[in-house]
C-alpha cells in the first residue's frame, strides 16, 4: 500500500506522521503538496494535524478550497482511503467527506495532553487491531475539538456503526468526566458510510514508538497495514 500525506501552509505534524508511516510500512510515504492535484498514485491519503492556513475563519475552512482537496474527494469517491488526524479531521468535515463538525472546546482553551480512547467499531481498516476491552492513551492538541452533528446524523452515525472511538476513562467506561472538550457522545472519531473515510481528533502518530514512551498508536497504523 502506498501513502501520501497531504502538506498545507500551517501543517505542523506531518514530518511526524511521515516518519511514523514509513518506519511501520518500511516504504517511501509521498508529500503532497497542498497547490498540486497530483496524488501521485498513492492508495492511502492522509490529512495531518496542524493549523492549515492559521485556522482563519473556521480550522479547515480555507484548507477545503485547496486544489488538491478536489483530487482527494474523487480519491475518496472511488473508494481509495481518506484519512485525517486532528486538523485534517477538521478539514474532512469542511469539506463534506465527514458528517458533523468540530467547534470550539467547551471550556475555550487550548488542550494539549493525554487522554484515553475506547474503539468502538473494531472492525474498521484502522481499527481492527484494537480491543474495545482496552482504553488506549493517545494525546490530543486542539482548541477545536468539540464534535457536533444534529440529532439525526448522530443517530446515523450509530446505527452504521461509524464511531470509531470515544473518549474514556482508564477503565475504558465512557463517563462525561473524561470527556475533554465536550464532544456530543463523547465521539472522538468516526468514519463515513462507506467505511472509507475516517477522522480523529487524538493524534496516534506521537504514541507509535519507544523513543516517545508510548505505543499505543502503534496499534491503528498496524490495523492500516493488516
Amino acid at each position: 500500500m502506498k501513502f501520501g500525506v497531504v502538506i498545507f501552509p500551517g501543517s505542523n505534524c506531518d514530518k511526524d506522521l511521515i516518519e511514523t508511516l514509513e518506519n511501520v510500512s518500511g516504504t517511501k510515504v509521498e508529500e503532497l503538496w497542498h497547490n498540486d492535484t497530483d496524488l501521485k498514485g498513492v492508495d492511502f491519503v492522509f490529512l495531518p494535524g496542524g493549523f492549515s492556513y492559521g485556522d482563519y475563519l473556521r480550522s479547515g475552512a480555507l484548507a477545503k478550497l485547496s486544489p488538491i482537496m478536489q483530487s482527494v474527494i474523487e480519491h475518496a469517491a472511488k473508494g481509495g482511503f481518506v484519512m485525517g488526524i486532528c486538523n485534517g479531521f477538521q478539514i474532512l468535515c469542511e469539506s463534506g467527506l465527514l458528517p458533523g463538525a468540530l467547534l470550539r472546546n467547551t471550556n475555550r482553551q487550548f488542550l494539549c495532553t493525554n487522554v484515553y480512547l475506547k474503539p468502538i467499531n473494531t472492525t474498521s481498516k484502522i481499527t481492527n487491531k484494537l480491543s474495545s476491552d482496552k482504553a488506549y492513551t493517545i494525546p490530543i492538541a486542539h482548541g477545536e475539538g468539540r464534535y457536533y452533528a444534529d440529532e439525526d446524523t448522530i443517530k446515523n452515525l450509530m446505527a452504521n456503526n461509524q464511531i470509531l472511538f470515544q473518549y474514556c476513562n482508564a477503565d475504558a467506561e465512557v463517563t462525561e468526566e473524561a470527556n475533554p472538550n465536550g464532544s456530543l457522545n463523547s465521539i472522538a472519531g468516526i468514519c463515513n458510510n462507506g467505511k472509507n473515510v475516517f477522522g480523529m481528533m487524538p493524534h496516534p502518530e506521537r504514541c507509535a514508538s519507544e523513543y516517545l514512551m508510548n505505543t499505543d498508536g502503534s496499534s491503528i497504523f498496524e490495523s492500516i497495514l493488516a
